[in-house]
C-alpha cells in the first residue's frame, strides 16, 4: 500500500505536472497524472507473477499533449459523438466545435485531457487520489459552470475504481468516461495478441450507426444473430471480418453496447481475458452503455518505452450514456439538471486465471 508522487514533465504552458503511483498489498500498481487526470499505467501480475503494464500510453506528460487516440484520458464534459456538433436544451440551440467529420467528438478540441487538474486529496488510507476541475459557462460550447471531481482508487481486490462526481449551476450535458486502451498481453503486444483476447459483453442490444461517421440511428437493436453478439465469450477476431455493414462502418468494432436502457445499480458489463498471460479484466458500471472499440485508428503512435503502437494494439471499454444521447429521444438523456449531482462509478477489476 502507498502512494508516491513523481515528476511527470511539464504542461504546454511550462507548469510542473506529476504522476501519482498507487500500489496495493498485492504489488499491483497504477499511475495517474494531474495532467488530464490521466490513467497512465496499470501494472498487474500475470500467471507467472511477472508484472505487465496493460495500459497503452506515454512516458511523460509531453507525450499526452497531442494524444490523438486519447490514451488513458478522462473525457468531459461529453464523451463520444454529438451529431452535427449541436444540441438543443430548454429551447436554445448550442453549437459545438466540429472536430470529427461534421460532428463533435469527446468535446474537443479544447480537451479536459490537456488541462492540469487540481489534486484535491491524496488519501493513503483509502489508496486514492482525487482530481478536480472547474469548467466555466460555455466552456467547449456547453452551458453552465460545471465542477467535477474524479477519484481513482486501487483496492486490495485489484480493482481500479474511477468515481466521477459533478454539479452545474445551469442545465447542461454531462457524459464523462475514461478512454484507456488495454492489452492484457502487455501494452506493447500489438494486434496479434489483441485479436486473441476473449471478450464477453453482457449486453443484449447495441446502438447501430448510420454510416462511417458513427452517429447512432436512434434504434436499439438486438445483438442476437449478428457479429456484434458477445453475450458468450469469444475471441475479438472471431467475427471481425464478417460481411456486416456495421463492422464496415466502424472499420471493426467501435460501437455502443446497450447494457440496460437506463442508469441503475452497479453491475458487471464485460469480461476480457488473454489466455497466455492468464490476466482477466472485469468491467463494472452503473451506466446504461459501454463503447467497445478495438483501436482501429491507432497508426504508428510512439508510446511507452520506445514502443510504437499500431492499428488494433489495444481495446477500450468506455462506460457511458449512449452516444448522441442529447439528440436522441429514444436514449436516456445525458442532461444534468442545475443543482443535481452527477455521480457514476466504473470499475476495472483484474485477476489471474490459473
Amino acid at each position: 500500500m502507498g502512494i508516491v508522487k513523481k515528476p511527470f514533465g511539464k504542461s504546454p504552458d511550462n507548469r510542473e505536472v506529476f504522476l501519482y503511483e498507487i500500489k496495493n498489498a498485492n504489488g499491483m500498481s497504477i499511475g495517474v497524472s494531474d495532467f488530464g487526470a490521466t490513467l497512465v499505467n496499470i501494472l498487474v501480475p500475470d500467471r507467472d507473477g511477472k508484472m505487465l503494464d496493460v495500459a497503452l500510453g506515454y512516458d511523460s506528460a509531453e507525450g499526452y499533449y497531442d494524444n490523438s487516440c486519447h490514451f488513458g484520458a478522462v473525457i468531459g464534459r461529453n464523451g463520444n459523438r454529438i451529431g452535427g456538433a449541436r444540441f438543443t436544451l430548454n429551447g436554445k440551440e448550442y453549437q459545438l466545435a466540429v472536430n470529427d467529420n461534421k460532428n463533435n467528438l469527446h468535446s474537443g478540441p479544447d480537451w479536459y485531457r490537456t488541462r492540469i487538474w487540481e489534486v484535491k486529496a491524496v488519501d493513503e488510507e483509502k489508496n486514492s487520489v482525487v482530481f478536480a476541475l472547474s469548467s466555466p459557462d460555455m466552456d467547449q460550447g456547453f452551458p453552465g459552470n460545471f465542477h467535477t471531481e474524479v477519484t481513482y482508487t486501487l483496492t486490495d481486490e485489484n480493482e481500479v475504481q474511477i468515481h466521477y462526481e459533478g454539479e452545474a449551476d445551469q442545465d447542461t450535458i454531462v457524459n464523462m468516461t475514461n478512454h484507456s486502451y488495454f492489452n492484457l498481453a502487455g501494452h506493447e503486444a500489438g494486434s496479434e495478441a489483441l485479436l486473441e483476447h476473449k471478450v464477453q459483453i453482457l449486453a443484449p442490444e447495441y446502438t447501430p450507426v448510420s454510416d462511417s461517421e458513427a452517429i447512432p440511428t436512434g434504434e436499439i437493436a438486438p445483438v442476437e444473430g449478428t457479429p456484434m453478439d458477445f453475450r458468450e465469450p469469444k475471441k475479438i477476431g472471431q467475427d471481425l471480418e464478417a460481411d456486416f455493414e456495421q463492422l464496415k462502418f466502424g472499420g471493426g468494432y467501435d460501437h455502443n453496447y446497450a447494457l440496460t436502457r437506463e442508469k441503475g445499480s452497479m453491475r458487471k458489463a464485460a469480461v476480457a481475458e488473454y489466455e497466455k498471460s492468464g490476466i482477466v479484466m472485469e468491467v463494472y458500471t452503473d451506466l446504461p452503455g459501454m463503447q467497445f472499440y478495438i483501436g482501429n485508428f491507432i497508426d504508428n503512435e510512439k508510446g511507452k518505452n520506445g514502443c510504437v503502437y499500431q492499428k488494433r494494439g489495444g481495446f477500450c471499454m468506455e462506460t457511458q450514456y449512449y452516444p448522441d444521447a442529447c439528440n436522441q429521444a429514444s436514449f436516456q438523456s445525458s442532461v444534468l439538471k442545475a443543482g443535481e449531482k452527477y455521480d457514476t462509478t466504473t470499475v476495472y477489476k483484474f485477476s489471474v486465471k490459473a
